[in-house]
């Protein structure tokens, strides 16, 4: 909410929640769909910062459904270089860094000190924890987690609906839907 209360200090702010409606939180009220569907307003749009990707995916697509747009939520203090193409519904958190000839699908998270390096592709509800370093020429797949501190070395594929641990330091591809941890990563193997 503060970087939107930043980008649109004009704006009547609120939070929609479901499960925690009617309320408040943080100055802002709380409403549920119904209710912001019911806001009289001249334009509705709507910043989804849930983390958890899947329900991510659930609320962007009950936007489209509605018509309502999803909008950025960027810092002050990101850093974007040139030919960077971002999908609709990124939250950028401060000091966040994209270099160059990058494309990010729809509802990237980037906590703060992230970064992505050159010609990297990112799929759709991809999240990065903070200071996720993301090196040249990584795809990641729609859905992937990209642990607070992980690195990921240049080159790298990181399958759909992956998770880079904490601290990982990722030297080989990482199938869709594995768990790698440590340095180097290797999958975690569950007891």
């Amino acid at each position: 909410m503060p970087l939107l209360r930043a980008q649109y200090p004009e704006a009547n702010l609120v939070f929609i929640d479901d499960g925690r409606a009617p309320g408040r939180v943080n100055g802002h009220e709380i409403l549920d769909w119904a209710g912001f569907l019911g806001l009289d307003a001249t334009k509705k749009s709507v910043s989804v910062t849930i983390a958890a990707s899947a329900i991510r995916q659930t609320v962007a697509e009950r936007c489209e459904a509605a018509s309502v747009p999803l909008i950025e939520a960027r810092a002050a203090s990101v850093v974007q270089m040139d030919d960077v193409t971002i999908g609709p519904g990124a939250c950028l958190s401060p000091f966040v860094t994209l270099t160059s000839n990058i494309r990010i699908g729809r509802c990237f998270h980037a906590n703060l000190y992230s970064y992505v390096e050159h010609d990297c592709v990112i799929g759709d509800f991809v999240t990065f924890a903070p200071g996720a370093k993301v090196n040249g020429n990584i795809t990641i797949g729609d859905h992937a987690y990209i642990g607070a501190g992980a690195v990921i070395r240049q080159g790298i594929s990181i399958g759909a609906g992956a998770t880079v641990g904490m601290g990982a330091v990722v030297t080989r591809d990482v199938p869709p839907g594995a768990t790698v941890v440590g340095n180097p990563a290797k999958p975690l193997i569950k007891d």
